[in-house]
């Protein structure tokens, strides 16, 4: 038998590990499960991926390209005052990221912190913090940058752990410090 020409297969390979562990957690991904999902020969998963971890990877790395690309996308880089203007970009864009599926926001966070035990996933979770450093770096210096990436992350993941609905006056305030170097 001929083998079928599939350019796409590692994608939804990808996509389909990415609605497994949305629905099952990392507990649930197996190579089998996978397959399952994306409809493939268990040996296109094995193929791609020689190892879960492997495979863990590639989502973290296409989960982490959703908020990398949302800020690249706003205005951020476009507001020329900085201070408010920028404490208030970044407010509207993580308001907009929860407005939208909080479904996918907890999976791009099961995954980054997916790396504390999989040491394997550590450079790709750095490479969240630096794209999105890198982008408000162009607003503002590079420790200001990583401060404003920290307070983010913390925001969003007292949201998530708590269950509350994102407060945009106190995001804003907190923004508004850091920028301005308050204390």
């Amino acid at each position: 038998m001929a083998r079928r020409y599939d350019p796409e297969r590692r994608t939804r390979i990808i996509d389909a590990a990415l609605r497994v562990i949305a629905a099952d957690g990392i507990a649930g991904l197996s190579h089998r499960t996978v397959a399952a999902e994306a409809d493939v020969p268990l040996g296109s998963t094995t193929y791609h991926f020689g190892s879960l971890d492997e495979l863990l990877t590639a989502a973290l790395r296409r989960s982490n390209e959703n908020f990398a690309q949302a800020l690249r996308d706003s205005e951020v880089c476009a507001v020329e005052e900085t201070g408010a203007g920028l404490a208030d970009e970044l407010t509207r864009v993580l308001g907009e990221w929860f407005a939208g599926e909080r479904g996918a926001i907890e999976l791009e966070y099961e995954l980054y912190l997916a790396a504390l035990r999989r040491p394997a996933l550590r450079p790709v979770a750095a490479e969240w913090t630096e794209s999105a450093v890198e982008v408000l770096s162009a607003r503002t210096d590079p420790a200001t940058a990583r401060a404003l990436v920290a307070l983010m992350d913390g925001v969003c993941l007292q949201v998530l752990l708590t269950g509350s609905a994102f407060d945009a006056a106190y995001t804003r305030e907190m923004l508004t410090r850091v920028v301005d170097g308050c204390a």
